[in-house]
């Protein structure tokens, strides 16, 4: 992911973000603690640094999402932001990946970006659609709107939550600046996504903090986490993230997708682990990192 990458992170700020004043009394509406249900996953299921690792060696390509399936519980499905799958496709992910298993899929770009979500309802409704086929494994749609979107298209935003089918669970990214100065315009803004029951997206990146906004508008959350392989502050910013997610959690926070970003992707496992170790020791969770695969060692026979 591009947006808000820096090459030079030496003079970043990364520290999270205080709470908006409503997110903690939203998870306290929610009522009597539920036990959490927590998804963490990737943008991609292959790459071919993952074989011999966390995929088997000499792993066919084309097993790649079925093993993914094995090691991570979600993933951010970003093909579907370039076109609508066909039914057998989305057939064949469903079936690949075990039970328990979350598709999120991106809207496509046609309809996010080139018509700023305008005269849509054709290709919505046939996205929707498609997406309704992975049944019991899709999670939570999530449609990324452009930095040139801003408050002033909050009635064409609304008028396209009220089109989408309240079977297909929606969250919003937003990344026009004046989302997050113009106080007017966000307090408009996360009435109309309360009223829709749709989330919102955090986005946790070097070069834009503004979107790390820390509203949640129902008692879930999608967090998209950028690193910058692996350098110290990845870890440091994922401990402060447990820490804050711990703090959700005990407030009332139901669910959560925590989707792990890094150069390439290559190193991205790594810091899901790390994620899911923390949060297992810090919340009492037992969620199932993903292991690799031991390689034997050259001249050995046994």
């Amino acid at each position: 992911m591009d947006f808000g990458k820096l090459q030079d992170i030496s003079r970043v700020d990364f520290t999270l973000p205080a709470n908006h004043p409503d997110t903690l009394p939203l998870l306290r509406q929610s009522g009597s603690y539920i036990k959490p249900v927590v998804y963490v996953g990737l943008p991609v299921w292959v790459n071919k640094a993952w074989v011999g690792k966390y995929y088997p060696a000499r792993m066919p390509e084309k097993e790649s999402l079925q093993w993914y399936g094995r090691q991570f519980n979600t993933i951010e499905l970003n093909s579907t932001h370039y076109h609508i799958p066909s039914p057998d496709t989305v057939d064949r992910w469903r079936q690949t990946v075990p039970p328990g298993f979350r598709f999120c899929p991106k809207f496509p770009q046609l309809i996010s970006h080139e018509a700023a979500l305008r005269s849509t309802q054709d290709i919505t409704a046939a996205f929707c659609g498609a997406i309704a086929g992975l049944e019991e494994k899709l999670g939570d749609a999530f449609l990324q709107l452009p930095p040139s979107f801003g408050p002033r298209q909050l009635p064409d935003l609304e008028a396209f939550l009220k089109f989408i089918p309240e079977s297909v669970p929606v969250t919003v990214e937003l990344r026009h600046p004046d989302w997050f100065t113009d106080n007017v315009a966000s307090l408009a803004l996360f009435e109309v996504l309360e009223k829709y029951r749709v989330g919102t997206v955090l986005t946790d990146v070097a070069g834009r903090r503004d979107v790390l906004h820390m509203r949640l508008t129902r008692p879930s959350a999608m967090i998209r986490f950028v690193g910058n392989g692996l350098h110290p502050t990845d870890y440091t910013r994922i401990d402060a993230w447990v820490e804050r997610l711990q703090q959700w959690f005990e407030n009332g926070l139901r669910q959560l997708y925590f989707f792990v970003h890094e150069p390439d992707n290559t190193l991205a496992p790594e810091l899901a682990i790390y994620l899911i170790e923390q949060l297992n020791k810090a919340c009492g969770f037992a969620l199932k990192p993903p292991k690799k695969f031991e390689q034997p060692v050259q001249g050995e026979l046994f």
